[in-house]
């Protein structure tokens, strides 16, 4: 995150502005109306990469709603996102942004319905930041800590990651208390029966 990247408030503002378009449903199998590949070949090229194979556009084709209705629905507001006049200007992010869309989102699309990328601040601060990150760019006025700090902040992922080693820890915890309870009880009935 060394390069200064666009303005987060510009990218939260689109973000809130997604237009109907893209959070209809996306096409899995012979069910909705947005093909997300198509989506994504698009925004590619117009980023500066050149055509993607059927190979490359695999990962934005479903036959399976329960599980990727969801990671396409986010998709399409991630392509949304990314075809912000500044990065289309750039013509230097097709590859990051391709990758962003296929290996980062679904992370948190596990954690995260992809219509509170657009309902919620936070959320949409989250989108952005992650957008930025995998294009090696930072907010705008941002350092590279600052920027660091503040995704970690938001992030769902590592929230997720905390509760869950808290839930671990209390696990721990009262495994070692039980174990504890059942050493103090046998010991008191070894002292008993020697008594």
């Amino acid at each position: 995150m060394q390069e200064e990247g666009p303005a987060l408030q510009v990218l939260t503002h689109r973000l809130a502005e997604c237009p109907g378009e893209f959070l209809a449903e996306p096409l899995i199998g012979q069910k909705g109306s947005v093909h997300t590949a198509a989506v994504v070949a698009d925004l590619v090229q117009d980023l500066g990469g050149g055509s993607l194979t059927q190979g490359d556009l695999a990962p934005f084709v479903s036959d399976n709603p329960l599980k990727d209705r969801n990671r396409l629905r986010a998709v399409l507001i991630g392509a949304w996102l990314l075809h912000d006049p500044w990065f289309r200007m750039k013509r230097q992010y097709a590859e990051p942004a391709y990758r962003f869309l296929r290996d980062a989102l679904p992370a948190v699309t596990d954690l995260i319905k992809a219509p509170m990328f657009i309902s919620e601040p936070e959320r949409r601060e989250e989108l952005a930041r992650l957008a930025l990150k995998a294009l090696g760019l930072r907010p705008a006025g941002e350092t590279a800590v600052e920027a660091q700090d503040r995704l970690t902040t938001v992030s769902s992922v590592e929230r997720h990651r905390v509760i869950m080693g808290t839930r671990n820890a209390q696990k721990r915890a009262a495994e070692i208390r039980e174990a504890m309870r059942k050493k103090a009880a046998e010991e008191a009935a070894a002292k008993a029966s020697r008594e």
